[in-house]
């Protein structure tokens, strides 16, 4: 039975929960630590500020929060694999939002990216979906992301976890082979991670129903809301059975993002951490007032720095000009962004975390759902229109109580509106005037002067198609693939990647 729109909710508080971890992996929160004052700092606005809705208040008691995850009525292989991850503490949303996600009620919780939001639903979705089997083309639980990227981590954040209680996970994004992700689905996948868009063309091929799914996720609400995914994920939640669990995770929560959780979530439980990217107290915020003739050049002084770093672009065309220069400047720099096809970008953030690519070059693409361990710095090469894109940008750094910086470079004709967004934003950076080679530049940002000496990295591959198992139901074609398996069998788009006609529809936004 398809699931009709729920009723609004009336508001009240619930218990934060604190914690610590020592160790942990990439996809754990980030908390702020240390002593260190940053020179440029963030400062707690009201929900207007940033035209947020006010967090709902639960109107049924929430479940106080734990100090351990011995605490939580969890199967114990999920307990182990959490001590094989150095994971001692649950994070402040985990604490708060566990003990009630595994009794099954709706949640809210909002935290920036990095906060432990994918633990915190993850341990709730595979305990409570542990013992049952996914039919072919029936999953049980649905995780909605708005980026393959995210996707991606949301997969191999979660498969140590599913493999121990033995749950079959499968990841469908735009980018890749649709039969493959077609055959995983008619083999059967207790868990799916998906992007709005290829859900809804798998669902239209009949190779997905969700009937009964009992738990759905989504992550980043805020930004499937701003991609334009609203209707498709609003399509999506109707089709899930009347009755099932939902959590909403989100960085911020603006009025889109409202009326997902006054129709579809029922009396939620509510938490709220880190709802500025920019409150983190290890993360530094900078100004640079450039001038246009010296802008390239202080670029590629920045570029040149020892050690990594993300420069966010506004066009795909724009980054891979930025990229050429950068490399006959001696700088170990690739694009990353939505012209590329998944493999390249699988690919090159590869490079990039290894150490091979030193200067990532980026769109929006990767503004969220990717984390490098280490990165100190990331740079907006042109200063955001919008201060939720400037506090996802700024959130590739300073993650798991690591220190960071965030630089801005701005035109004189730049400088209002960005005083503007940063207002919004609630951050009060430190403005310099600088100039390439400028004793300030080099201590703000580590910059150098580049060698000039053409640098040389190596094309990502891409995949050759394979050739596509059968997709029917019948079909007993078996291609090499792992759980949570995301390579790409073909650089396809989402539509029309098999041979199979598809129902007319509204377009899917490619994810």
């Amino acid at each position: 039975m398809a699931r009709s729109s729920r009723s609004s909710h009336h508001n009240a508080d619930v218990r934060s929960g604190a914690g610590s971890r020592s160790g942990g992996g990439s996809f754990y929160g980030d908390r702020p630590a240390g002593s260190r004052r940053p020179a440029g700092r963030s400062t707690s606005r009201g929900p207007s500020a940033s035209g947020e809705f006010a967090m709902p208040v639960s109107a049924t008691p929430a479940l106080p929060a734990v100090e351990s995850f011995d605490e939580l009525d969890m199967p114990k292989a999920l307990l182990s694999v959490l001590t094989r991850q150095g994971v001692v503490a649950p994070f402040p949303i985990q604490a708060a939002t566990l003990p009630n996600s595994l009794a099954g009620r709706d949640v809210l919780g909002r935290g920036r990216t990095g906060s432990g939001k994918t633990i915190a639903f993850g341990l709730a979705v595979l305990a409570r979906t542990v013992g049952q089997r996914a039919e072919p083309c029936y999953p049980l639980a649905v995780v909605l992301v708005p980026t393959r990227e995210l996707a991606q981590q949301v997969t191999e954040a979660l498969t140590p976890y599913a493999r121990a209680v033995r749950l079959r996970m499968a990841t469908v994004v735009g980018g890749t082979s649709i039969s493959r992700q077609a055959w995983m689905l008619n083999r059967g996948a207790e868990v799916v991670v998906a992007t709005p868009g290829r859900l809804n063309d798998l669902i239209r091929r009949g190779d997905c129903r969700l009937d009964r799914v009992g738990i759905t996720v989504l992550d980043e609400a805020d930004q499937m809301a701003d991609m334009g995914f609203l209707p498709q994920v609003t399509e999506l939640l109707e089709l899930v059975a009347e009755g099932g669990q939902t959590m909403l995770f989100s960085a911020t929560l603006d009025r889109n993002v409202d009326r997902l959780v006054r129709r579809f979530l029922k009396d939620p439980v509510t938490h709220s951490v880190d709802p500025s990217a920019g409150a983190v107290s290890t993360m530094e915020h900078h100004v640079l007032h450039v001038q246009g003739f010296d802008k390239n050049a202080t670029i590629a002084h920045i570029a040149s720095r020892d050690g990594r770093v993300i420069m966010f672009t506004d066009t795909k065309h724009g980054a891979d000009r930025l990229v050429e220069d950068l490399l006959a400047n001696g700088v170990k720099a690739a694009a990353l962004h939505g012209g590329k096809s998944q493999p390249e970008r699988t690919r090159t953030l590869g490079q990039f975390r290894t150490g091979q690519v030193t200067a990532l070059i980026a769109t929006n693409v990767a503004a969220r759902g990717i984390h490098v361990d280490g990165l100190d710095l990331v740079v907006n090469l042109d200063p955001p229109g919008d201060h939720k894109d400037y506090l996802h940008r700024g959130g590739r750094t300073a993650r798991a109580g690591e220190s960071g910086t965030v630089v801005t470079l701005v035109l004189p004709n730049q400088r209002r509106a960005t005083a503007r967004m940063m207002t919004t934003a609630g951050i009060t950076p430190v403005t310099t005037r600088v100039l390439a080679g400028d004793e300030d530049l080099a201590r703000i940002t580590g910059a150098r002067v580049p060698t000039g000496i053409p640098a040389v990295i190596a094309d990502p591959v891409v995949e050759r198609p394979r050739r596509g198992p059968s997709t029917s139901r019948g079909g007993r074609g078996r291609p090499a693939y792992t759980a949570g398996d995301t390579r790409a069998a073909s650089g396809r788009d989402d539509r029309g990647s098999s041979g199979r006609r598809r129902t007319p529809g509204r377009a899917a936004p490619a994810a």
